[in-house]
């Protein structure tokens, strides 16, 4: 198992164990202060535990060696795990809505004020878990750890929105009197849920281009023609083919050479290049060098425009 495998299964391990202490603390903070928000927060958390074992588990599946069933590898399983994360994020914030709708059509008490240190508390830590785990998913070039930064980013924004409810609710039922702002912590848990699907559906993206092997960007295929390009008796290329395979990229390039080359300085010639792709890209793991004969490019002259020029 890699370094930068570690370092994402680590990062999912401390999300896992942050999520449950306030999924439970934001549950019971929830039911005992009336307010919905919180308990929709609480939930959101849970989601994320699940969300942290699943980035856990298409990890590790992923660092598996390639064996003769899978000749690729294994590393497709990260981004497998991407995606079930994001429709983690998408399912919730349709139960989270529905909810929220109940609730406002409900009649019930204002939520206490002491919810409101509950939800500072968890803004702040949920922002520094976001940004650590995004930092690490940055790091080793993982889509399913990113993703799970926006869960946890996620998780800080609707306890930001229960924070702005719940005041809302307080300060309307000071100064207004009555009841009648209890329902602003569910309108509030209503807008989160919007936030936590278009974070869901954004993440879908990235995870879905893995797995249609979409070429990455040119941070990656950039110094990877460059490297290749600067191998002495390259004299062509065509046909480059990246993708990605969980932390890692596959690549495929057809390379033109001298045509009197022998097949044994062919070989060698494949293996420069090879070898230059991953010093630039070191996060390729695999190079297949499609070797061609160089062929001058053929001028063509149209005999009837020369006829033209003459007359």
């Amino acid at each position: 198992m890699t370094n930068a495998t570690q370092q994402g299964i680590r990062s999912a391990k401390l999300g896992m164990l942050v999520n449950a202490v306030l999924a439970i603390t934001k549950l019971v903070a929830g039911l005992v202060g009336n307010t919905y928000a919180l308990v929709a927060d609480a939930v959101e958390s849970t989601l994320d535990i699940f969300s942290s074992f699943i980035v856990w588990a298409g990890l590790a599946i992923a660092a598996r060696p390639a064996d003769a069933d899978h000749p690729y590898g294994h590393g497709k399983a990260e981004s497998v795990a991407a995606v079930g994360v994001s429709f983690m994020l998408i399912g919730a914030a349709i139960g989270i809505a529905l909810q929220a709708v109940r609730e406002i059509l409900t009649p019930h008490k204002t939520p206490a004020p002491w919810t409101l240190g509950v939800l500072a508390g968890v803004m702040v830590i949920k922002w520094v878990l976001s940004r650590r785990v995004g930092a690490v998913g940055a790091e080793i070039g993982s889509t399913a750890v990113r993703a799970d930064a926006w869960h946890h980013l996620s998780d800080a924004m609707t306890s930001a929105a229960a924070f702005v409810g719940i005041s809302v609710s307080l300060i309307g039922s000071r100064v207004a009197g009555g009841s009648g702002w209890a329902s602003a912590d569910d309108w509030a848990a209503l807008f989160a849920s919007a936030v936590i699907a278009f974070n869901g559906i954004v993440m879908l993206q990235p995870a879905l281009n893995d797995l249609m092997d979409r070429m990455p960007g040119e941070d990656i295929v950039g110094p990877v023609q460059r490297a290749v390009q600067s191998v002495s008796g390259v004299l062509a290329t065509e046909k480059l083919g990246v993708r990605k395979a969980g932390l890692t990229y596959l690549v495929t390039i057809h390379v033109q050479a001298d045509p009197s080359l022998s097949l044994h300085d062919a070989h060698i010639l494949a293996g420069k290049v090879k070898s230059a792709i991953r010093a630039a890209v070191p996060q390729v793991e695999s190079v297949l060098v499609h070797m061609e004969p160089f062929e001058e490019p053929q001028v063509t002259v149209d005999a009837s425009a020369t006829h033209r020029e003459r007359d």
